[in-house]
Formats: C-alpha cells, structure tokens, sequence
C-alpha cells in the first residue's frame, strides 16, 4: 500500500513523502480500514513546522481526520462487520469520561500514525459509525474540527439552545462547524472574518450578524453593540493570546469562552483576566472530544442534516498541495484529500 510519511529535515520544516509498504497484520482486536477521503486541521500544521505542543513521534503517518471502510476484522472483534462506513477517533483510547493526559500518548498524527494512507489498523474502540446520509469526503471532516465545535458549545457544562448567543471567531473548520451546530440548535451567531466574501458565505450558512474585524478592529465592541451591551453567551475563541483580550470583553455576564485555538501564539495573554472574575465567566480548554461525544454528534448531525462545508479536495497524490492550501488560510471550511 502507499502512505505518507511526515520526516524531519535538518533546519526545516518537516517534509510530506510518499512510501510504499508492506501492510502491517492485525493483532487481536484490531481492524483494517480502506481510507477513502483525509482531512486537515491547522494542527497539522503545527506537526509539520515542530511547533505543536503535543510532541510527536518521526517519522509518523500524519493526519487525524478521515473516513474509510472495514476491509478486514481481527480476532475477537465483534462491534464491527466488513463494508461497514467508519471513522476514527482523533484520541485513540478516549473512550468516554474525563479527559486523562495518558491519551495524549495516542494522538493520531502526531503520537502515533495518523491516517494519510490508503489503509490502516485501528483498535476496534477508536472507530465510529459514518452517518449514512454523508459522503466519505464529508464525514473525513467530523473527527477533530466538527468534534471540537460540539464538545466546546454541547458537551462542557450548559448546551447551547434556543435564547443564546455565540461567537465564533473566523471561518476555519472549527468556526464553520461551530456555527452550524449552534445555528441547527436555534442559537443566534455572530461571526468575525477580515473577508467581506468569507462573511457573505457565512450569511448564507445562517450567521445572523457578521464583523469585519480588518475593517472594524474593536470588534468586541460592536459585539457589544449587537448584543445590546449585554455580550455572547459563548466564545468560540480560536485565536489565542491576540484575541483572548477581546473574548473576554465579548462575553456576557455567566457565560464561557472555549479555547481552542493557538493561531496567534502559543505565549500567555498580555492581558488581565479579572474580566473573567467580575463576569463569572467560564474558561475552558477544549482539545477534540472522546468517542462517546462523537457518537452523540453523529445523531444530531444526523437529526439536523448537517453537511460539512467543503473547501476544496485534492487527489492522494497532491496531499503536499493541500498543506499549501490551508497554511495559505483562504480556505472556508474544510480542505479534504481524496
């Protein structure tokens, strides 16, 4: 079979190649899945440069996202049938529960293989059922960015509803998905690009207010403004230390900021974060999800027909070209390889 292999160069960024191998056999337990679409996530990114704070093994198969088909069952594997539609976890061995720092030791591409090959082995626990009205392409999307939207605004404390306001700060893959689920469970959105065409798009996926934040760059202000100065119920904060200062002059009174992303950094907020006392406001770290909350996912995306939104797809051959696409962060939505 072919795979990529994610290898380190001497003063560089790490390189995306291409391998043949020889298929590994499966242990007791495990099951071989024919991959049929990728996904990626600013995450891979940082894989790539070195600057991801989760580590990694090299080489490593990269990529957690995709979704494929059982195309072999090892010993003793009961839950799952040969042709049946799957996807794998992005924590392998997060079942359900509390987050353990153990799984970070099974982070898929980065602590272990990812899933850019044309098959892989997988603990029969670390799949879930591909919902059946979606295509491979668009469930290769689910794993980690649609995962981590619905466990920041459904699974931590209070579900988003009808009456609530959230925040979503751009048009990456968490910031789409986290719109449209919170748009499907009746939630008001209020989205931020510094695209006027990105915020057309976002109109048209249910955003009811958008905010050029080139063009207005006290954005919280104006999310004051449409709030009628009482803020958002919730933050999806994927910005980081820039845009942490913001959020948290964004967010009403008992409400929480979910942060997810590092796109401005990985260095502590030069900022004071009394805002969040005086407010009562949650702060919540949230990496991805475990299965159960995936499974859950799954049947409210399938309730609410869900699509994922499609940026572009490019062949096997030209995952290197997909790298390119997302670091050049004109996407909307997601950047799929099939």
């Amino acid at each position: 079979m072919k795979r990529y292999l994610l290898e380190a160069r001497e003063g560089a960024p790490s390189e995306i190649i291409l391998h043949e191998a020889e298929p590994s056999p499966l242990a007791p337990g495990e099951v071989r899945v024919r991959m049929e679409a990728y996904s990626l996530n600013y995450r891979d990114l940082l894989m790539q440069s070195g600057l991801s704070a989760s580590g990694g093994s090299d080489p490593v198969i990269p990529l957690s996202d995709g979704a494929g088909v059982v195309e072999e069952i090892g010993e003793s594997v009961t839950a799952w049938r040969i042709g049946e539609r799957v996807a794998p976890t992005f924590f392998r061995d997060w079942e359900s529960g509390r987050f353990d720092m153990a799984y970070h030791s099974a982070a898929r591409g980065g602590s272990c293989d990812g899933v850019l090959a044309e098959s892989i082995v997988a603990p029969a626990h670390s799949l879930v059922r591909v919902p059946d009205y979606l295509s491979a392409v668009e469930a290769a999307t689910l794993p980690c960015a649609a995962l981590t939207a619905w466990h920041a605004m459904m699974e931590r404390g209070r579900p988003i509803g009808s009456g609530d306001t959230v925040l979503c700060l751009g048009t990456g893959g968490v910031s789409i998905f986290a719109l449209q689920i919170a748009t499907a469970a009746g939630a008001r959105v209020i989205l931020t690009s510094s695209s006027d065409e990105k915020l057309e798009l976002a109109q048209r996926l249910g955003a009811d207010e958008t905010i050029n934040y080139r063009e207005t760059p006290e954005w919280d202000r104006e999310v004051y403004r449409l709030t009628e100065k009482r803020g958002v119920d919730a933050v999806i904060e994927v910005g980081g230390p820039g845009t942490l200062g913001k959020s948290m002059n964004s967010v009403a009174a008992g409400g929480f900021i979910s942060l997810i992303g590092v796109l401005t950094g990985f260095e502590a907020p030069d900022t004071s974060l009394f805002p969040l006392v005086k407010k009562n406001v949650d702060l919540q770290g949230i990496y991805v999800g475990s299965r159960a909350m995936f499974e859950r996912m799954n049947r409210f995306f399938e309730e609410h027909r869900i699509h994922p939104v499609i940026d572009s797809i490019f062949s096997f051959g030209q995952a290197s070209d997909a790298y390119v696409r997302l670091k050049g962060a004109g996407h909307v939505g997601k950047v799929v390889v099939a």
